[in-house]
């Protein structure tokens, strides 16, 4: 589906000859009566309420000029609303802080930067990619709303996944459609892995599960609305103390946006001047069996289907009609007896793995083998891509392998089966592989 992009520059190009100021000083604090609209009119900042009692006032950034309901993609104080808007206003102290307070002079929410009192006073403005900064009169920024994303992510917004192995970026969706408080589900990255992998959670329990990344510097993939549009692009960076990502739209335009709706869903939406709606071009969870383990162990989630459904690993088969109980061996594996990988191309590994670094696929393949408790492994070979330290990626999986499936932009698994059926059947999982190969 393509998108008409000319009404809405005709739609801008009206806004432009609004005069509203799209910055914020000391002298010149914001009140429930004033909005700042950004220099071209794409975003807007001030106090709005999303229920007819008006008994919960919050400071945010919305699409500024769209017709129908206001969207919002920033609150400020999601979690402590106003009560009272005619008391409210957002200022820029002589320490440099943005402040929202009340009347009687407690804050309602407030930034920190990194400047002391004393130091240049520094000024707010809209940018018209719908990042609130606070910048300096040298250009430089010392806190920005791009930091601290509430359940949107923008054009060009650096999405911070970790950094220096921690978890840093997240996610929070609504608690509803027309309450932006803090709401059960989020967006991170893994913290038992925070640079390999991101899912989405409901509140502690993984909701979700993304593919794990594959550790090269720089990776991206493209969302095309036709055969020769490009409508998103996002690129994925690891630079060695730090995982984020940031995407670009065709023409620069920023009516697209990631968002983590209340449902769960993480959607990445576009707006359709014919419609006059947000279009939805991709979204995670993708199908029923996309939800974490909802195939049960050793069993996968095919989402290359036209109806997505859960199939068994090669080498194994249902425990019963009911997929949710997984699959089991079709030859049991002892560590007596002698066994096998086979590959499975195009898939989204499992969860529980461990990661060991500086090894070649022999040697990665060679742990998993000497390991009687191993039953598969993954690689793969960064070298090429210029990686930091490690040029390589060995993951391994002891016991049941879970949350499994097949995409387009996976990777080989390497399950390990046992041999005990004999010669044959050795053969004919080695023809097998062979075919698959030949057909992708």
């Amino acid at each position: 589906m393509s998108v008409d992009c000319i009404p809405i520059f005709f739609l801008l190009f009206l806004i432009s000859f609004c005069k509203a100021d799209d910055q914020l000083t000391h002298e010149k604090p914001l009140t429930h009566r004033d909005m700042l609209i950004s220099k071209s009119g794409y975003f807007a900042l001030g106090f709005f309420s999303l229920t007819s009692s008006n008994k919960s006032f919050y400071l945010g950034v919305w699409y500024h000029g769209l017709p129908g309901p206001r969207t919002v993609v920033w609150v400020a104080n999601r979690d402590n609303p106003i009560t009272t808007p005619s008391s409210a206003v957002l200022t820029v102290t002589t320490s440099s802080d943005l402040v929202l307070a009340a009347s009687d002079g407690h804050n309602i929410w407030k930034t920190a930067s990194s400047i002391t009192a004393g130091a240049v006073r520094a000024h707010a403005v809209l940018l018209d990619s719908g990042n609130f900064v606070l910048r300096l009169p040298n250009a430089t920024n010392i806190w920005q709303s791009f930091d601290h994303p509430t359940d949107t992510i923008l054009p060009t917004m650096k999405f911070l996944y970790s950094y220096k192995a921690e978890v840093v970026g997240r996610l929070v969706a609504w608690k509803s459609s027309d309450d932006p408080s803090s709401g059960d589900f989020s967006y991170s990255s893994d913290p038992s892995s925070p640079d390999l992998q991101a899912a989405i959670w409901n509140k502690i329990s993984p909701y979700c599960r993304m593919g794990v990344w594959n550790g090269v510097p720089v990776s991206g993939e493209t969302l095309l609305t036709n055969a020769s549009t490009i409508l998103y692009y996002q690129t994925t960076i690891n630079s060695g103390d730090e995982v984020y990502s940031m995407f670009t739209i065709f023409n620069n335009l920023p009516f697209t946006r990631v968002i983590l709706d209340y449902t769960g869903d993480l959607k990445v939406l576009s707006w359709n001047s014919h419609s006059s709606s947000w279009v939805l071009f991709g979204e995670r969870p993708a199908a029923a069996c996309d939800l974490y383990n909802s195939c049960g162990p050793f069993s996968y989630c095919d989402v290359t289907q036209i109806v997505p459904m859960c199939e068994c690993l090669d080498g194994f088969e249902p425990n019963d009609d009911n997929f949710g109980r997984g699959c089991r061996r079709i030859a049991v594996l002892k560590c007596d007896k002698q066994s096998h990988f086979v590959a499975l191309p195009e898939m989204k590994v499992p969860d529980n793995f461990l990661h060991i670094r500086n090894k070649s696929f022999e040697q990665c393949k060679a742990m998993c083998n000497h390991n009687c408790s191993c039953t598969a492994f993954a690689y793969a070979n960064l070298s090429s891509a210029g990686a930091m330290a490690d040029p390589s990626r060995c993951l391994v999986w002891s016991g049941e392998l879970i949350d499994v499936a097949k995409a387009t932009a996976g990777e080989n698994l390497y399950v390990r089966l046992a041999d005990t059926a004999g010669i044959w059947f050795f053969m004919l999982s080695y023809f097998l592989q062979v075919i698959r190969v030949f057909y992708q």
